[in-house]
């Protein structure tokens, strides 16, 4: 007797029971997160280092076992997989579990370190940071901090979801080379590299900690006094990671924005979005696509670029002087040349690219570079050396608020609730900064073919950024939005081929709103023009 089938749902099958691969890698997951919440209980663990190999062996081959179980079987294409009927993936009870196990994490992490064993003082650790200890000592030299254990455990996530991801999109050439490329931007340089250059430090030297791909304004300390201070007694090694730094805001990231996009770095390089492409997969589709969310979107994640812009001129402002006799860049001369910056850089905005703004964008515009223009001014007129607030005060509050709170507790461990990227898109500012060059002058865009899109909505459901693709698509219209981080996962899960991935210029292209208007587009002309 044939099994008659009752799920008449095109969103997939209702999910049934694991199989045992899927099991056995639980048991292993489970057994790693077992090892380090004893640690936690200050339980006895003699000879840590073995201990921690297997809490992370198990946490990352646990995964890696449940993700090839998930796949192994399947063909090669992007599947639902009943998203919307799983608990963790669509706001069930699962999903409001972890949340708050991982918020709770975070918050313990960022603010009550010492209740995970930091020792205070000079003291030995314990808990669970002692158990990361003897990791530590092989890279750096030194004793595990809440820091070690947090990059250790975001390394891992990392390049085990990475595995599951690979796994997921196989036969996607492009969603795999980018997902190797977050794990490895993330393992060399934003854990083993940092770490192995403590161990090059002496009693006569000191290298500073140094992550190369995080840059102003998304690394908010950049350019705190201690920071440059650290680099200046490096000597030449430290002045060539401050010139790169500088160079790679003002310089490095430009051009590649223009070429390729945000998506070289939002997709390809950044921690925040390497983790929220891999552990966080599971859940792109609860991203909020409603008009109300994109506009409140772009006014709170500009306000938090002027922040940062602000909060960054105050602090450098405290540690320049004025005697002209003795430095070139006194305190005058700095706060005058970011006045004359944002202003020539908002007039050849306002200039070349004014009928591209939305009216309240350019109200925005406006209405942000009077304000940063308006607190450099009091400097001035009040005799106010801080911008009517004390750059110490407002430096913490930004760091508390924004590099705290925003990016690590609500930003991640919100992913079950809010979706991957809710950082990324209401909070961070270095996507603010990439998202306005890619929005007015890079090539990179996602065209469409709107004559073959069929309304799916699949590219709209697993857009993590909250775009509505789908839109786009059925009026065969050129996604270019600054919110946009280039993952291709809509071009990944669209059965037609409708959206297209491109660098190239836009010179020659065919207009599609000029013929679903029904005018006269001489297609030859255009053909012979290539």
């Amino acid at each position: 007797m044939s099994t008659i089938e009752k799920n008449m749902s095109l969103t997939g099958d209702v999910p049934k029971n694991i199989n045992a691969l899927q099991k056995i890698g639980t048991a292993f997951g489970m057994l790693g997160l077992f090892i380090i919440v004893l640690a936690g209980f200050n339980v006895s663990m003699p000879h840590k280092e073995v201990w921690l190999t297997i809490a992370l062996t198990a946490l990352g081959g646990g995964i890696v076992l449940f993700a090839h179980g998930s796949y192994k079987n399947k063909l090669a294409g992007i599947k639902n997989d009943g998203v919307w009927f799983k608990s963790i993936s669509s706001r069930g009870y699962l999903a409001w579990i972890a949340g708050i196990a991982l918020t709770g994490f975070y918050i313990v992490l960022y603010f009550f370190a010492e209740l995970l064993g930091l020792g205070i003082d000079g003291a030995a650790n314990t808990g669970v940071i002692a158990l990361f200890d003897p990791l530590s000592r092989v890279l750096s030299g030194n004793a595990a901090s809440q820091w070690f254990v947090y990059g250790t455990l975001y390394t891992v996530a990392i390049l085990a979801f990475g595995v599951k991801f690979i796994r997921k999109y196989k036969g996607n050439r492009y969603e795999q080379l980018r997902t190797l490329s977050v794990m490895f931007f993330q393992t060399a340089f934003a854990f083993i590299i940092p770490e192995l250059m403590a161990r090059l430090n002496s009693d006569d030297f000191s290298l500073p900690y140094n992550d190369l791909k995080n840059m102003w304004p998304l690394n908010y300390y950049a350019f705190d006094q201690w920071r440059i201070d650290q680099f200046i007694n490096a000597e030449t090694i430290g002045l060539v990671f401050l010139l790169f730094g500088i160079l790679s805001i003002f310089v490095v990231s430009p051009i590649l924005t223009y070429k390729y996009g945000k998506r070289w770095y939002c997709s390809w390089v950044c921690g925040c979005g390497g983790l929220a492409e891999t552990a966080g997969d599971s859940f792109r589709q609860l991203s909020d696509k409603s008009m109300s969310a994109w506009k409140i979107e772009r006014w709170v994640v500009h306000s938090v670029l002027v922040f940062s812009v602000v909060t960054t001129t105050a602090v450098i402002a405290t540690y320049l002087g004025y005697d002209a006799t003795k430095y070139w860049l006194t305190k005058d001369v700095f706060l005058i040349g970011v006045a004359v910056f944002l202003g020539v850089l908002f007039a050849v905005i306002w200039y070349f690219k004014k009928e591209e703004l939305a009216k309240d964008a350019r109200y925005g515009a406006i209405g942000y570079l009077v304000i940063i223009l308006g607190l450099i001014a009091t400097h001035y007129f009040s005799g106010n050396e801080l911008f009517l607030f004390e750059a110490g005060k407002l430096r913490s509050f930004y760091g508390f608020l924004i590099g705290s709170v925003f990016s690590g507790v609500i930003g991640t461990g919100f992913y079950p609730i809010f979706g991957s990227r809710v950082w990324c898109r209401m909070g961070c500012p270095m996507a603010a900064i990439l998202g306005m060059q890619q929005r007015l002058f890079s090539k990179f865009r996602i065209t469409t073919n709107g004559g073959q899109c069929i309304s799916c909505g699949n590219c709209s459901t697993y857009c993590e950024m909250g775009i509505d693709v789908r839109a786009y698509a059925q009026k065969g219209e050129n996604i270019v939005r600054s919110s946009c981080v280039g993952c291709g996962v809509c071009s990944a899960v669209c059965p037609r081929g409708v959206l297209k991935l491109e660098n190239a210029s836009m010179n020659g292209r065919i207009d599609s709103n000029q013929i679903l208007l029904g005018n006269d587009v001489d297609l030859m002309d255009l053909v012979n023009k290539k």
